[in-house]
């Protein structure tokens, strides 16, 4: 295939809102390849709350790359060009994965809201086949935390856990891997009336609506609490005694029986979870008001920044 010339993206040239700064570039440049890399056409990319906290500046004391930058972490496309040491993938290989190897420090200058992106080959994986690349998409970043934060809190077959916010983009998944990969014993989640039939659906056994109690309160206690929406200080309380406490919320006070977990990319467990993926056992949950297209990723921003979306939301198509 050609190697680009034109690439189209989304584009902040200062920090704020994205609803503010972000704005439609008709010629952003194509990323230079490295060695180690491979030039992805953006297929689908979905939104996750690192990326419109990455326009606010909240990462510029880290080793943030400064604007003029593209953002997005999730990517699914095509491969059409190769490095010169990439050996995993050939051009028209189906990929996906999370691009940014560390979501707080040096993320790429284009990211995956663009037409094109690039992204290190340990990053990424073959698409599996029986996903869409708007499903492909919302999974990267959001499974690979949930995977992490299960493994950091040391869960195993037989094992409760309790998953605070499990309607979420990681805790959707979290339920998921929990039941079906992991062997819960029982797995409990919390969340607004609304969504208390989602989690049902997605094998929680006992669905808590936070807006009538507090989980903290219950009789029943829980091997491990996985806390993705930043209330850590209260899932110390939900906790058995020697259970463990995983917060994926930095930027809140953490207590310090918590353990934060922050996502290094890492294409190994994409790899690990394929067959779960491509059995349907694992199921990718995209926000209802999706796929949002390209020309209307603000208005997806907006949907997501509002904290009310449920799974992930998707930008698709990206022309």
């Amino acid at each position: 295939m050609a190697t680009p010339s034109v690439n189209k993206g989304w584009i902040y040239s200062e920090y704020g809102k994205t609803g503010e700064v972000l704005k439609l570039v008709e010629n952003v440049g194509v990323p230079d390849l490295k060695e180690d890399q491979v030039l992805i056409k953006v297929v689908a990319a979905a939104l996750n709350p690192v990326d419109f906290k990455r326009t606010l500046g909240f990462f510029r004391s880290l080793k943030d790359t400064p604007p003029p930058a593209v953002p997005g972490n999730d990517v699914a496309g095509v491969v059409v060009k190769v490095g010169s040491k990439v050996t995993k993938f050939r051009v028209g290989d189906e990929v996906y994965g999370d691009i940014n190897e560390n979501s707080l420090e040096n993320q790429k200058q284009i990211g995956s809201l663009a037409e094109y992106t690039s992204a290190e080959e340990r990053v990424l994986a073959l698409k599996p086949e029986k996903l869409s690349f708007v499903e492909a998409a919302s999974l990267p970043l959001a499974i690979e935390t949930a995977y992490g934060g299960l493994e950091l809190a040391q869960f195993s077959t037989g094992k409760s856990i309790l998953v605070l916010g499990g309607a979420g983009g990681v805790g959707s998944l979290v339920i998921q891997l929990a039941k079906h990969v992991f062997g819960a014993s029982k797995v409990a989640a919390t969340e607004s009336t609304g969504k208390l039939e989602l989690l049902r659906s997605l094998g929680t056994d006992l669905a808590i609506d936070y807006t009538k109690e507090n989980f903290e309160d219950l009789p029943e206690k829980f091997d491990v609490v996985y806390d993705t929406v930043g209330q850590s200080e209260r899932a110390v309380k939900a906790v058995k005694e020697g259970g463990k406490v995983v917060t994926i919320v930095g930027g809140v006070p953490v207590a310090p029986q918590a353990q934060l977990f922050i996502l290094v990319s890492n294409a190994s467990v994409l790899e690990k979870l394929s067959p779960y993926l491509e059995s349907g056992k694992v199921k990718a949950v995209i926000d209802p008001k999706g796929p949002f297209p390209f020309s209307n990723t603000v208005e997806a921003f907006s949907h997501l920044e509002t904290g009310r979306a449920s799974g992930k939301v998707v930008v698709y198509p990206i022309p």
